[in-house]
């Protein structure tokens, strides 16, 4: 029994040792397999940038092994300020309705990289709110206007002396990330987009440079209504974001004046001491620094330390080069009015072999890209600091099938007096002047400038015809209007400029916008001298700056202060090229190709012709001021010039235009819709004349000037040219009788029109109508033919249906 005790004994004691050094074995071994776990699991540089790694070394660099990219991010590039650009680089037909090209932008915004724990956060900066941060104010507007995040980016590792880290930027750039998306929520939905599909979505490629980067993404959106192709319901875009570092030191930013022309930025700054935030706006402008400042102060002409140089595309045709460089040249002796000489220049960019690290995506450098396209356009566009406005880089685009509309246009407007355009064959010299001037005007555009509408008004009308000031002064006091040929010359005059050229307002504009005003610390500084520049040329139209809304005299396309005088010199000249037409294409290539567009792109000619007088009628002149200047800021067009546009309108719109309707045309490009296309020209001056803006602005003149043209009485004047034939026993045209109940249904929404403040406008249309009720009675018992008798009964019955709704 003992010897049986003993032995449990020992049996239990043995038992509990193997269980114990199980447990250490057990133990340590979880603590190696834990230690070796622990080790794996903490990644090392090398894991990431292996021998399969391609990197391209620049602002961040850029590690691509097989589909994956990593940016390496170096620390002392946390929270430094940089620009993020989303831009359409190529786009399926039709996006945006025609107004959206290869290069459109679609959102720029500040961005910072911050680290918070172990993610990297991508944050978007506003510029709209800002407070000098030594205010206490400053922590106010921090905390009201907190930065959102975009992404947020896991840490994967350090490189080997910890100045940087890396994270994958993979997913960020191959989904459907809204803050960074080319396709807008508007887009979205009017082309029914579902979803992005991965599996046809991807990134193109990541290149780094200096001071940017640049990601190309290629996306396909499964989509219900795409703008083309759709039986794919695909919209396949390709996307470029630029991220691009922003200047250490902001460049002083000037004030903005509405005065003179400059595109501009502006935030809410509640630094001021006044009782409310101030409202500060700056212009766009380059960074242009005089290399001798005290020569620059004692008014030499002196070169910038840093031009503005645009690079050629060397896809662009070798025979259009030239043309392309002096338009971007001629700016040169612009530049010498602010100072500054050799300000800017075109280059064709360096050969692989003398730069072989020259990109046009850098953004150190400024293009002109020649893009093999139908599109019929150019632009000029351009990125700039919205802390300063400062221009950091520009890509003007010129579209190939631009020239065809500068070439049809050439022959359209000039051909009666100008030889040389009859021809579908433009002299290439002329052709070459005509690119020329394009590539100035957008060029303007990416030096700040905006257009100017008013600059054609400020040279007389009768001018344009002189041979002596044409060659001399162009056709418009400035390249950033839209006046692009001299319509108003007519056949006989000699020696005239018909191609528009640059002009004296953009010297004024480029010194006012440019020049540097010594001894200044701050903005607010230069504003006396600024403003005592725009005084020395207050009241002389030719530096006047005015924006295209309801001012007659600053109308996109129009030439020369007296549009009525202009447009009856433009229509004549109209008739003399829609005789000859057939002549000029069909006859010479023995197809009826050009003969149809043209004809079409005349009738757009004559539209706007009719345009710049229609603008007339319940015109406002803008004359931006500032209080110390004498006179008033808006003047309402005269009643004689209003009523002289309205029987203008009488007679060369709203008569049948038989000049417009040559069988020898029509009966070889249509085999119907005339009747259709000339209502729907006829209509678009018919509802400029009856909308509720207008009459709206003419309500409100009769306050201001007892003596203005009414808008009682101009619907009057109206009603009864438009329905002359009632008080006759006249039969009335197909034209005319669609043009009548197009009057009555316009006049019918007026009635009805629900969301006007203005009920005079209810009451003129109530008034006009009854009056057209007696008329169209009387006129139905008169002897007429059967359709007009018809017509007189229907359109009564419309009045009728309008007056009394059942």
């Amino acid at each position: 029994m003992k010897k049986l005790l003993l032995f449990s004994l020992i049996f239990t004691f043995t038992i509990s040792l193997s269980t114990e050094a199980q447990r250490k074995n057990s133990k340590d071994k979880s603590n190696q397999d834990t230690s070796k776990t622990k080790k794996s699991k903490t990644p090392k540089y090398s894991d990431f940038v292996t021998s399969e790694t391609k990197t391209d070394d620049g602002l961040f660099k850029v590690h691509e092994t097989k589909d994956k990219f990593m940016y390496e991010i170096p620390k002392s590039h946390f929270g430094k300020e940089m620009l993020l650009v989303t831009r359409i680089k190529e786009l399926p037909s039709g996006l945006g309705g025609g107004y959206v090209n290869a290069g459109s932008k679609i959102n720029t915004q500040v961005v910072v990289w911050e680290q918070f724990k172990n993610k990297i956060l991508l944050k978007v900066k506003s510029y709209n709110a800002i407070a000098n941060d030594s205010l206490p104010i400053y922590k106010s507007v921090k905390a009201n206007n907190l930065e959102p995040v975009i992404y947020a980016f896991e840490i994967k590792t350090q490189n080997t002396d910890s100045t940087a880290v890396i994270v994958d930027v993979t997913k960020f750039f191959s989904t459907d990330v809204k803050a960074i998306s080319g396709l807008p929520s508007s887009y979205r939905s009017r082309y029914k987009v579902r979803r992005l599909d991965a599996s046809r979505s991807f990134i193109n490629s990541i290149k780094s440079y200096p001071k940017n980067i640049e990601v190309i993404q290629d996306f396909s959106f499964d989509s219900d209504a795409p703008p083309s192709n759709r039986s794919t319901n695909t919209i396949t875009m390709r996307i470029n974001q630029s991220m691009i570092l922003l200047p250490e030191n902001p460049m002083m930013p000037r004030i903005y004046d509405k005065r003179v022309g400059y595109f501009s930025l502006g935030n809410v700054d509640y630094s001021s001491e006044a009782l409310k935030a101030d409202d500060k706006r700056y212009i766009r402008r380059w960074r242009l620094e005089p290399k001798d400042p005290a020569a620059y102060a004692r008014g030499e002409l002196v070169e910038p330390i840093k031009p503005i140089v645009y690079y050629l595309d060397p896809a662009t045709p070798e025979k259009l080069r030239k043309y392309i460089k002096q338009g971007v040249d001629d700016w040169q002796t612009v530049f010498e009015t602010a100072g500054f000489k050799n300000a800017i220049m075109a280059k064709m960019p360096p050969t692989a072999e003398e730069d072989p690290e020259f990109s046009m995506e850098d953004v150190r450098y400024s293009s002109i890209r020649y893009v093999a396209s139908t599109t019929r356009n150019a632009v000029g566009p351009s990125v700039s600091d919205p802390r300063s406005g400062e221009i950091l880089e520009s890509d003007i685009i010129w579209y190939h099938n631009h020239l065809r509309s500068y070439r049809n246009r050439y022959l359209l407007e000039t051909g009666a007096a100008n030889p040389s355009a009859r021809t579908l064959n433009t002299p290439d010299e002329e052709i070459g002047d005509m690119m020329r001037m394009v590539i100035a005007h957008e060029v303007g555009h990416a030096l700040g400038l905006p257009h100017n509408m008013a600059a054609s008004f400020a040279y007389p009308t009768d001018s344009l015809r002189s041979g002596s000031f044409t060659q001399k002064n162009g056709i418009a006091a400035t390249i950033m209007d839209y006046a692009r040929y001299n319509y108003v010359a007519q056949p006989g005059d000699k020696n005239i400029r018909f191609i528009r050229q640059l002009g004296p307002y953009d010297h004024y504009s480029i010194n006012w916008g440019y020049r540097k005003i010594p001894n200044i610390s701050y903005p607010e500084q230069e504003v006396r001298t600024l403003d005592k520049w725009i005084s020395e040329k207050a009241g002389d139209p030719i530096y006047r700056f005015g924006a295209q809304r309801f001012d007659p005299s600053a109308q996109t396309e129009g030439i020369g202060n007296d549009q009525v005088k202009s447009s009856t010199y433009g229509v004549k000249n109209l008739k003399i090229v829609a005789k000859n037409l057939p002549n000029w294409t069909s006859n010479q290539t023995n197809d009826y190709n050009d003969l149809s567009e043209l004809y079409g792109e005349l009738l757009s000619v004559w539209s706007r012709y009719v345009g710049h007088v229609t603008g007339n009628i319940g015109g406002i002149y803008e004359y931006n001021k500032k209080p110390a200047q004498t006179g008033d800021v808006y003047q309402v067009v005269s009643k004689a010039k209003q009523k002289e546009a309205l029987n203008w309108l009488l007679k060369n719109v709203f008569e049948t235009q038989d000049w417009l309707l040559d069988k020898n045309i029509l009966n070889k490009i249509n085999e119907t819709g005339y009747t259709e296309r000339m209502l729907g020209y006829q209509n678009r001056s018919l509802r400029t004349l009856l909308n509720s803006r207008t009459l709206n602005r003419m309500i409100n003149a009769e306050i201001i000037d007892a003596n203005t043209y009414a808008a009682s009485d101009m619907v009057r004047d109206l009603r009864r040219g438009v329905f002359s034939e009632t008080n006759t026993t006249k039969n009335v045209s197909i034209f005319r009788r669609n043009l009548q109940k197009s009057f009555i249904s316009v006049l019918g929404s007026l009635l009805n029109n629900k969301s006007t403040n203005n009920y005079d406008i209810s009451s003129i249309a109530r008034g006009e109508l009854e009056s057209l009720k007696y008329q169209l009675n009387v006129a139905s018992k008169r002897g007429v033919n059967r359709i007009t008798k018809y017509h007189y009964k229907d359109a009564l019955a419309m009045v009728n249906d309008i007056l009394d709704p059942k």
